[in-house]
């Protein structure tokens, strides 16, 4: 089975850079093994949803408005993401929580108005570190899909969630497979009551080419929200055609 791979590129390359990756990727990924989605900061989204249009990679991004259109200085429309050819965009990332103060309100808002326009968002949850080591993480993360996920009626739409530890996001010390697994598992059931459907469940924290394969063997484990190593065109490479 296909496992969905996302880059998120976070803002941790220049304008020139995006696109040259972005070329690399669309001549060196045809699609055969696994689905894959990109998503760039936004100032190089435009030029690169171009890049991609004759490739089997997908547009995505980082994030999105609540709403299409208003007085939101600095915020980026989804209808306006999804009229570039946008399909996929990223919410409630654990450093926009921390350092942008983005709360579960806000989060479930911004589902709705990727759902109104057709994106397909990927609700990160995770715990922190002193939260696992309390025997916490379970109910941190049932907390955040209830919360996130409130009042969304996804209908014949998808969506995806990415559990991220955040002790692991940027640190090279992944979760071992195993308890990725069980978290996968338990994501997937709570979810599924909420929404009365089930969803995809990724998984990201410090995964590259080496600890890729151990992850991608476990059952629940549908895909992967790459960082790092999404920068790195011949790692990334790597990964997707694993």
């Amino acid at each position: 089975m296909k496992k969905l791979i996302i880059a998120n590129w976070k803002m941790k390359l220049s304008f020139k850079e995006s696109l040259a990756l972005a070329k690399i990727l669309s001549l060196k990924l045809r699609g055969d093994k696994n689905k894959v989605v990109v998503c760039p900061d936004y100032l190089p989204l435009l030029p690169i949803s171009e890049i991609l249009k004759k490739s089997k990679i997908t547009l995505g991004a980082q994030d999105c408005a609540i709403t299409d259109f208003g007085a939101y200085t600095g915020e980026v429309s989804p209808l306006n993401l999804k009229n570039i050819g946008v399909k996929y965009v990223i919410l409630g990332h654990s450093e926009r929580r921390e350092h942008l103060h983005e709360n579960s309100a806000i989060i479930n808002d911004k589902i709705k108005a990727a759902l109104k326009n057709k994106l397909i968002p990927v609700l990160c949850v995770g715990e922190k570190l002193t939260e696992r080591k309390d025997g916490e993480a379970q109910s941190v993360i049932l907390d955040q899909l209830k919360r996130a996920l409130g009042g969304v009626k996804l209908g014949s739409s998808d969506l995806v969630i990415a559990y991220e530890p955040i002790w692991a996001i940027g640190s090279g010390k992944a979760i071992n497979p195993s308890e990725a697994e069980e978290m996968h598992h338990y994501i997937k059931e709570q979810a599924a009551k909420i929404l009365k459907k089930s969803v995809l469940v990724i998984y990201g924290g410090s995964v590259d080419a080496n600890n890729f394969p151990d992850f991608a063997a476990q059952k629940n484990i549908d895909g992967f929200l790459v960082g790092g190593a999404s920068l790195r065109a011949n790692e990334f490479i790597k990964i997707c055609l694993q």
